[in-house]
């Protein structure tokens, strides 16, 4: 059992034992598939390269796949290949994808071609995979099984609190900027005593104080964020080579797409699953490799070949979504990065039409341009929702959507509010948080005045210092509030919040849809937008009913909270007839008819940094090479003079 106050133990954050080679006897998860039938599948539709690559099974094996060259197809058969065609059970296959999006069209594909056996894989993104299993394991390294999972704003509050208690500055430390260097040093595996002893001046060693204290507090609260979910599994299979044995002999057979995509721990994690049998399949491409700012590497890549003995390499470069006319303009474009796994793409389907550059007045201009295009598109038959804007930064966005409105053409921006990070919607889930994890203080401290209580910062701050003098959990000092200072109507307050969570947290029989309704309505959270006739009240309260319905899906509330922390609407644009205006990042996996990428002048794309850069203006190109693979018959380029 995890203590119920674990110490932190810094320097050995991420572990420090070796990985020695386990051997064992073969696992008997296929038993269970020994007496199910499943028909050879044929490979004949896949050209000769992604054949190859299919049909490769023993040993490592780096698939450099160009874009729109049916990656997607290829993982599919190789799996369908080895489950059908060689035997392979498959419980012992893991397939590693970067959206649940992806992981969920994976398994219906593979499903599609096997039958339903194929549902007893793992397949999930890094994140959902780490979390199984530490599901599992997290007792060994002084977490509970039940830990909480802290999304991006959660991390940034908890943040916030250390910055506020430590006494610093908030306009320079800011809990956004310190969580992002906090992030990047968790990605690059350096625990805290690691960024202290790299520190170059006070601020970086301020930095490393907060981190200390940030992960102190992570672990008392019994919580995790994203990017621990990847470190703790390094941290686990490195201080625990049992458990690491166990994942070793269970996935014999691991497929990981996007592997420009990956970061330290990921690929760490990777190459620790495979050292035993060596059977991974890596899916990459360098040229799209756009993210990183968020830690990914493009060059694991090359590690991945380092790693073992052997690689073997497949390049598919016939294109199977664009004209060959945009196809050159791509190749054009990034066959000026020296970083890069050499490859030019083509297709069957000819060149297509010209390529159009409009230079503009200014971005007034530029965005009418752009709609009175749209507009000829589509009385010649085109739909809105063939069509799409990408731009650089998301400001540019607010011109093109007031000359949009201005010329009655609807559409849409990608990344707008979620649904799960709508503020009634994360309070309603902190409740539920609370009531499986008491000790997550970030939940209970964004909940514990909402609805009002009269619970003020004096009363939290009190209740603060009194948990750190006697080393308890937040929620323990509020069971003695008393004790810790707190008076009249905060006491009172704090007394009927714990009230609440103590008696609704024994109906968890009810599942989570039914745990929410009963702590919505006990706490008065609920009643509070009942009494308001407003539009927005009525909203929020739509919100928590869908809240509450999608959590009846779930048997269990683990795996719903699960499902809201992990979980990425952005992966679905939906089917409405809309254009879709979206930043060149976001883009990343998506394809369209006809594309418009607007700003494409220096300073703006490629962004001034890249300027005085060279690996920011290889970042620009490949950001470009994205963004022009993204269309599949029409590209509209456009410049202004001034903005």
């Amino acid at each position: 059992m995890a203590d119920a106050n674990p110490s932190f133990d810094d320097d050995n954050l991420f572990g420090s034992s070796p990985v020695p080679a386990v051997d064992g006897e073969s696992t008997p998860y296929a038993a269970r598939y020994r007496n199910t039938r499943i028909e050879p599948i044929s490979l004949d539709g896949l050209n000769p390269m992604q054949r190859e690559a299919a049909e490769h099974v023993d040993g490592p094996l780096l698939v450099v796949a160009g874009a729109g060259s049916g990656k997607t197809r290829v993982l599919t058969h190789r799996i369908a290949h080895l489950i059908s065609n060689h035997g392979v059970s498959p419980m012992s296959i893991l397939a590693i994808t970067f959206t649940n999006k992806a992981a969920g069209e994976m398994k219906h594909r593979v499903e599609s071609l096997i039958g339903p056996v194929a549902k007893s894989m793992w397949v999930s993104t890094f994140h959902s995979a780490c979390v199984r299993m530490l599901r599992i394991h997290a007792e060994r390294i002084g977490y509970p099984k039940n830990f909480s999972i802290y999304d991006q704003a959660d991390a940034q509050r908890l943040t916030g609190y250390v910055i506020r208690d430590q006494g610093l500055d908030t306009k320079r430390f800011t809990p956004r900027g310190v969580h992002a260097v906090i992030s990047k040093w968790k990605n690059e595996l350096l625990s805290p005593g690691d960024a202290a002893n790299q520190a170059a001046h006070i601020f970086d060693r301020k930095h490393s104080e907060i981190y200390r204290e940030y992960q102190e507090r992570l672990l008392k609260a019994g919580a995790m964020d994203f990017d621990d979910l990847l470190v703790n599994v390094v941290r686990l299979f490195r201080l625990h080579p049992d458990v690491l044995a166990s994942f070793q002999e269970r996935f014999k057979y691991i497929l990981v797409d996007e592997y420009q995509d990956t970061n330290i721990a990921q690929n760490e994690i990777v190459l620790q699953l495979a050292a035993r049998h060596h059977n991974v399949c890596v899916v990459g491409d360098t040229d799209q490799s756009i993210y990183a700012f968020r830690g990914a590497d493009f060059r694991n890549i090359g590690q991945f070949e380092d790693a073992f003995d052997e690689v073997s390499v497949v390049v598919l470069e016939q294109n199977y979504r664009s004209t060959q006319t945009i196809l050159d303009a791509a190749n054009a474009v990034i066959a000026q990065n020296f970083a890069r796994k050499p490859k030019d793409l083509w297709t069957e389907s000819g060149p297509g039409e010209q390529i159009v550059r409009f230079h503009a007045d200014d971005e007034g201009d530029e965005a009418a341009y752009v709609a009175r295009t749209m507009k000829t598109l589509r009385s010649s038959g085109r739909t809105w929702g063939d069509m799409a804007v990408f731009y650089r930064t998301n400001p540019q966005s607010r011109v093109v959507e007031e000359i949009l409105m201005r010329f009655g053409i609807p559409y849409k921006v990608v990344g707008g509010t979620r649904f799960y990070d709508r503020r009634e919607v994360k309070d309603a889930v902190a409740y539920l948080r609370v009531l499986t994890n008491p000790s997550d203080e970030v939940s209970i401290k964004r909940v514990l005045n909402m609805p009002k209580r009269g619970v003020g910062d004096t009363s939290v701050s009190r209740l603060d210092e009194f948990a750190r003098q006697e080393n308890i959990s937040f929620f323990e000092a509020l069971r003695r509030a008393e004790e810790a200072g707190v008076s009249g109507a905060a006491r009172r307050g704090i007394e009927s919040f714990v009230a609440v969570i103590e008696e609704v947290s024994t109906q968890e029989e009810q599942g989570p849809g039914g745990l929410l309704e009963a702590v919505m309505e006990k706490s008065g959270y609920r009643s509070e937008f009942e009494s308001d006739d407003s539009v927005e009240a009525a909203g929020r309260l739509e919100n928590l009913d869908e809240l509450v319905s999608s959590a009846r899906e779930f048997a269990k509330v683990d795996e719903f909270l699960e499902q809201v922390s992990l979980v990425a609407d952005s992966d679905d644009l939906g089917d409405d007839e809309k254009v879709v205006l979206m930043t060149m990042h976001a883009a990343k996996g998506l394809e369209f008819p006809v594309v418009f990428i607007v700003g494409v002048e220096e300073g703006l794309f490629p962004h001034s940094r890249a300027l005085v850069d060279p690996q920011e203006l290889e970042e620009e190109r490949r950001l470009a090479y994205v963004g022009i693979t993204r269309a599949r018959e029409r590209l509209f380029l456009t410049h202004a003079w001034s903005r």
